[in-house]
C-alpha cells in the first residue's frame, strides 16, 4: 500500500506529457476553457485571455484576446485558431506566435471547428450565427437561421456539410458551398452544447442542457444510442481520432466514457471535486483523456485506469468558499473580483492586473499585464470614488471599451465593504 502510495503521488506531480501517464500542465492563471492536440502539441485556452502551445511541458503563451479564450483548435502543424469572449478569433501563426484577428461576430465565441481540408474555419457564436473563415484570408460568410446563440459545430468527414448546434435546441446541417441550411437533424426541448462527429461519419453525438446525451445515425437521423444521466448539463465531447470512445464532460465534474463498438459506458469518473467540465480532447493516440475546469491546469488521465486517479482539486477556489464565513466586503471581493485578480504582488497570468498596490495608482500601469488600448494614456487613478464609480456604473460604462467583463454591485453598502476589503488588503505591508 505505501509502494502504491509514492507511485501515486510522483504521477500526480508529473510534468512529462507522456502517453499513457497521468500529468498536469499547469501555468494559466484561471480555469481552462478548451484543449486540443496535434500529435506533438497541446493547445489550451483560458479564461485568463491568453492561449498556451505546450511541448511536453514547456508553455509558449499566445497573447491577443481582449477577454475569456473559449476555444483553441489546430490548423495543420503550423497554425492554431482561438476564439473568446472578445467575439473575435485569432489565427496564430505556431512558429512566430504572432497573430492575425479575425472580427465579424456580435456576441461571444464558443467553439471552433477545421474543415478536413484545413481550408475553412468554422465558428459558433452566440450572436446566432456561424461564421465561416477562409484560412487563406478573405471575406467570412456568416450563416444565420438559429434563433439562440450557437455553441457548437462540426464539419462532415468531406467537408461539404457543416452540423451547428445551438441553445434553441436544434442541430442544423447546412451545406458548405452555398451556406444554405438543408435540414434540422434534432429539435430538442432544451439548449443543445456540444457536438462530436465520429471520424468515420458513422454517427454524430449530442448533448444538452438538460443531460440529454444521444448519438444519432447520419445516415438516417435515428437515435442509435442514449445515455442521458441525471447529471446536467452536459458540455464537453470529444471523440479519439478512430472514433471507438466517446467522452462526456458535464457540469457536475464527471466524466463518462463510452464504447461505441458496443454502445456501453466503460468509465464515469468525478474528475473535479467542484465545477464542470468545460473541455475535453484525446491525445493522438488515444491512450489519454485532456480536461479543463475551475482548476487553473490541464489535467491528463490514462483512459485505461480512470479511476485510480484522483479528480482536480477545486477547493481551493475562493469564490467556492461558504460566503457566512466571509465579512461581506470579503466577500464581495471573492463573488465578483477573485477569479480575475490577484492580491499579492504579481498578476500572476490572471484574466486582470494585480490589485496590489491599487489605491493611489493610474489605470493601465501594472507592468506584468497586457492592457487593451483602451487604457494607454488613462487619467484615472483608483481611488475609493473611482473604484465606487466602476461598480455603480458597471466597466462597459466607466471605462468604454474595456476588456473587463460586466460586472455591477447594484448596493451602496455592498460597494464601501468592497472598497474597505480592498483598502486594507492591497496596501503594501510593513515588514
Amino acid at each position: 500500500m505505501r509502494a502504491f502510495a509514492a507511485i501515486f503521488t510522483m504521477l500526480l506531480f508529473a510534468t512529462s506529457a507522456s502517453a499513457g501517464e497521468f500529468f498536469t500542465l499547469k501555468g494559466h492563471g484561471g480555469p481552462i476553457m478548451g484543449v486540443a492536440s496535434n500529435g506533438t502539441q497541446i493547445a489550451t485556452a483560458s479564461f485568463d485571455n491568453s492561449v498556451g502551445i505546450w511541448t511536453e511541458a514547456r508553455p509558449k503563451w499566445l497573447e491577443g484576446h481582449h477577454a475569456a479564450v473559449n476555444a483553441v483548435t489546430f490548423v495543420g502543424k503550423k497554425l492554431a485558431v482561438s476564439a473568446g469572449d472578445d467575439f473575435a478569433l485569432i489565427l496564430w501563426d505556431l512558429a512566430t506566435g504572432t497573430g492575425t484577428r479575425l472580427e465579424g461576430h456580435r456576441g461571444k465565441v464558443k467553439s471552433l471547428a477545421v474543415s478536413p481540408d484545413s481550408r475553412l474555419i468554422a465558428s459558433a457564436s452566440w450572436d446566432g450565427s456561424v461564421g465561416l473563415w477562409p484560412v487563406s484570408g478573405g471575406v467570412p460568410v456568416f450563416l444565420s437561421g438559429h434563433t439562440a446563440g450557437v455553441s457548437d459545430v462540426t464539419f462532415s468527414k468531406d467537408g461539404k456539410r457543416l452540423y451547428s448546434g445551438s441553445l434553441d435546441g436544434t442541430v442544423r446541417v447546412w451545406d458548405v458551398e452555398t451556406g444554405r441550411e438543408l435540414e434540422q437533424l434534432v429539435k430538442h426541448g432544451f439548449g443543445v452544447n456540444s457536438l462530436v462527429r465520429d471520424p468515420a461519419n458513422r454517427w454524430l453525438a449530442y448533448g444538452a442542457v438538460d443531460g440529454a446525451t444521444r448519438i444519432l445515425a447520419l445516415d438516417t437521423g435515428d437515435t442509435i444510442a442514449d445515455f442521458t444521466l441525471e447529471r446536467r448539463p452536459i458540455l464537453a465531447m470529444a471523440t479519439d481520432s478512430d472514433g471507438d470512445v466517446l467522452a462526456v464532460g458535464d457540469g457536475q465534474g464527471f466524466i463518462m466514457v463510452i464504447d461505441t463498438l458496443r454502445w456501453r459506458i466503460t468509465h464515469d469518473f468525478r474528475a473535479t471535486l467542484h465545477g464542470p467540465i468545460w473541455a475535453l480532447a484525446f491525445s493522438s493516440d488515444g491512450e489519454n483523456i485532456y480536461a479543463g475546469g475551475l482548476d487553473d491546469a490541464m489535467y491528463s488521465w490514462p483512459v485505461a485506469t480512470l479511476d485510480v486517479f484522483a479528480p482536480m482539486p477545486t477547493e481551493n477556489r475562493s469564490f467556492l468558499e461558504d460566503p457566512s464565513t466571509l465579512s461581506n466586503g470579503e466577500r464581495q471581493f471573492k463573488r465578483k473580483c477573485s477569479i480575475c485578480h490577484s492580491l499579492s504582488e504579481g498578476s500572476a497570468r490572471r484574466a486582470g492586473p494585480t490589485l496590489f498596490g491599487l489605491f493611489g495608482r493610474r489605470a493601465g500601469t501594472v507592468t506584468d499585464y497586457n492592457y487593451s488600448s483602451t487604457l494607454d494614456g488613462s487619467d484615472i487613478f483608483w481611488s475609493p470614488n473611482t473604484i465606487d464609480g466602476l461598480f455603480d456604473e458597471g466597466p462597459d460604462q466607466f471605462i468604454p471599451g474595456t476588456k473587463m467583463p460586466m460586472q455591477r454591485i447594484a448596493k451602496a453598502q455592498d460597494r464601501l465593504d468592497l472598497i474597505e476589503y480592498l483598502q486594507r488588503e492591497t496596501a503594501p505591508k510593513e515588514n
